[in-house]
């Protein structure tokens, strides 16, 4: 069986001293939850902060993006080894990494095979538009950045993939899609895509979350469908909703 995975983006937000604030306040209750892998994902600046607070815990720590090239003139970047020192996760190919700064299919694919080749588990994000999910493109599009994210990565290596299908009309939104949607993307979109790249019995190992405006209240409507593995979660990681995510995901 898929371990259930609740990993929480915290964005831009929290200053080094929030974020050890928020990590003790929610720390205990995290801890108390079992039978989930559990991941918390803070800005590069509080990654050591927040390092050093998980050391000794069952709760991941992972970095929010990261650059596909080892070193060099790249001001502003993150290569993977140095996300490597101190994450077992990143998160690559948010929706708001491609509106804001121009991440394409191709270059996401870039970072993917960059995690793969530094043993750092990635959590790949595709979702469709509003505009999209409204013209009936959602299958097209989520097959498609599936396709493109995942090219060349190696059959041995894909269990340790996560997919986070995000709408991105529901990113931030409080428009949440219901668990039904989710479960005809998962499962009629997403795993067979899987299928195609790396055999049915491969892809069954392979997690796919869902995002987009999850809470405590909504999270059991989504982890009660059979290819709904866990959340990415956003606004509601920041606070202690994320502790009810994770029982939730546990339940």
């Amino acid at each position: 069986m898929r371990i259930p995975f609740v990993a929480g983006n915290w964005k831009m937000n929290k200053t080094v001293a929030e974020a050890r604030e928020l990590v003790s306040t929610m720390g205990a209750g995290l801890k108390a939850v079992k039978g989930v892998e559990k991941v918390i994902c803070p800005p590069y600046v509080s990654l050591l902060a927040v390092a050093n607070l998980l050391g000794g815990t069952d709760i991941g720590l992972g970095a929010q993006n990261m650059h596909w090239e080892e070193k060099g003139a790249f001001t502003g970047e993150v290569a993977p080894a140095m996300v490597k020192e101190l994450c077992k996760y990143v998160i690559l190919g948010h929706s708001e990494r491609r509106q804001y700064f121009g991440e394409t299919d191709e270059t996401v694919n870039k970072r993917v095979l960059a995690a793969q080749k530094h043993a750092i588990i990635p959590i790949v994000c595709v979702g469709e538009t509003l505009d999209e999910n409204k013209s009936g493109q959602t299958a097209e599009v989520v097959r498609r950045q599936t396709l493109g994210a995942l090219q060349g990565v190696d059959a041995d290596f894909a269990p340790s993939l996560v997919i986070a299908y995000e709408p991105v009309w529901a990113i931030g939104t409080g428009l949440a899609s219901s668990g039904d949607n989710a479960q005809h993307v998962h499962g009629q979109v997403i795993r067979p895509v899987l299928v195609e790249l790396f055999g049915p019995e491969t892809a069954e190992k392979i997690r796919i979350l869902y995002g987009g405006s999850v809470t405590g209240a909504n999270a059991a409507e989504f982890f009660s469908q059979p290819d709904v593995d866990g959340a990415l979660v956003g606004g509601a990681s920041l606070k202690d909703d994320f502790v009810a995510i994770a029982q939730a995901a546990a339940a």
